[in-house]
């Protein structure tokens, strides 16, 4: 049995959803279906879930939301017009959408979360009409009716681990199940949606909980990039890669996959496969528990711009007890999280994505570390670049630090911070963001091949 997942440029058009429904009725494992919301049909369109979100909050500013409404509707409605669906599923999707703006507002953020998650539950059951209406037995599923229960949490809401043993049962429907992505319920009824993208999440949910041979998860690339194809020209496509590896890579910059989406499948041992909407016959990337580690030290290179590293020093900081807690809670009062702790003897770093805060805050954040800790030097630096070198092999592989190190230096960048994971799967340097190419291209070389760059 094979779970497969599409993304939202997949079905973004009823000339997508025709390939869909090509790819899966061509294999007869592939039993459920998990769907996104509408996507961007072309350079400027909008995605209807962030129609949806501007009709929802336009909604809580007490302001006409009908244009909004009318443009999400007319999205759906260009689908079923091009896949010749009656007009009684739009009249369908258009009585929720309603129900769902009027329902009640009094906690905007789950008001937010019970619209957004509309645009994959109605085209969940519009893509099921359409295979109904090719002749195939398919079914849309609703996630409270299979047993898909996550936390109440907007916006982020994690799956809670009764679901698998519910889901389970899934096996035993008849037909094609259509499933919509990107939500579940709270254990009171209530409508919570993961984190963007969260698609991937869901489809990752139900490969482990119905023990899924293969999670096939589709999308608008062959292939997953050793290093972004905006960066580096015509770069290495990954044939195989680890769990560990790919969730490196997607949590430092690599958008081809959610980077919490593998955890589900990875505690399941389920293998996913990255494959091309647009160009099903390519063979994709394979991710798996453990691979062969013949391609040498290095995998991938991911980058990520947007971050900031708070410079905290105290003298004889080491034999301090507590010092890294007390510094830790300070920024959690603020509600702040942070990414890596690179430290010395006598320093620490805090890195941190600067769009949590503003310059009052971080006036207030200094002054507190001063006069809490007794800081010699407290210095927030703008503008940091996050790139991370990616592989298994670099656990068993001499001088890889060094190597990488030196293509920087060779290409006139300044290395500003460096931690190395636990794991030894990866390494984060830190860089100025106007130097975050040069860096790139600079690693990709040592490691790949010289490219010609873009």
């Amino acid at each position: 049995m094979k779970v497969v997942k599409f993304g939202g440029s997949s079905l973004a058009s009823g000339k997508q959803i025709e390939k869909v429904f090509q790819i899966v009725t061509s294999d007869s494992e592939r039993k459920i279906v998990v769907v996104s919301a509408p996507g961007k049909r072309f350079a400027g369109d909008q995605k209807v879930t962030d129609l949806l979100i501007e009709c929802a909050e336009r909604c809580l500013l007490k302001q006409n939301p009908l244009e909004m409404l009318a443009a999400v509707i007319q999205r759906y409605a260009t689908i079923a017009e091009e896949l010749n669906l009656s007009s009684e599923i739009i009249t369908e999707i258009q009585a929720d959408l309603e129900e769902r703006l009027n329902g009640d507002r009094s906690k905007p953020e789950r008001f937010i979360d019970r619209v957004k998650a509309s645009g994959e539950d109605n085209h969940a059951k519009l893509v099921a009409a359409f295979f109904q209406e090719k002749g195939v037995e398919a079914y849309y599923v609703d996630p409270r009716v299979a047993g898909l229960v996550v936390s109440d949490e907007p916006g982020n809401a994690q799956v809670l681990p009764e679901s698998y043993e519910r889901l389970y049962s899934l096996r035993e429907r008849d037909g094609l199940l259509i499933f919509p992505g990107f939500f579940g319920y709270s254990k009171e009824g209530e409508v919570f949606t993961f984190s963007r993208s969260g698609s991937d999440i869901t489809g990752s949910i139900l490969a482990n909980g119905v023990k899924a041979d293969l999670y096939e998860n589709f999308t608008d690339v062959d292939a997953v990039y050793s290093v972004n194809p905006f960066i580096v020209k015509k770069p290495k496509e990954i044939k195989e890669l680890t769990y560990r590896e790919m969730r490196e890579l997607s949590y430092a910059g690599f958008t081809v996959l959610h980077d919490e989406a593998l955890v589900p499948a990875f505690r399941a041992g389920i293998p996913v496969q990255i494959k091309n909407t647009n160009n099903p016959s390519a063979v994709g990337t394979r991710i798996v528990n453990e691979r062969d580690n013949t391609n040498g030290p290095v995998i991938g290179i991911a980058s990520a711009q947007g971050f900031c590293s708070i410079y905290v020093s105290k003298y004889l900081m080491n034999r301090e007890i507590g010092f890294g807690r007390k510094l830790l809670s300070i920024l959690e009062e603020f509600g702040l999280s942070y990414e890596h702790t690179p430290s010395g003897i006598d320093d620490i770093s805090i890195i941190l994505r600067e769009n949590q805060f503003d310059m009052e805050m971080e006036g207030e954040i200094t002054r507190r570390i001063k006069l809490e800790l007794h800081a010699d030097e407290v210095k927030f630096e703008h503008g940091l670049a996050l790139i991370m070198v990616v592989g298994e092999g670099m656990r068993h592989n001499i001088g890889t630090m060094a190597r990488a190190s030196k293509a920087m230096a060779r290409a006139i960048v300044n290395i500003e911070m460096i931690n190395q994971g636990s794991s030894e799967v990866s390494m984060m340097f830190g860089v100025k963001e106007v130097d975050e190419k040069k860096a790139v291209q600079a690693l990709y070389e040592e490691f790949f091949f010289p490219v010609v760059t873009v």
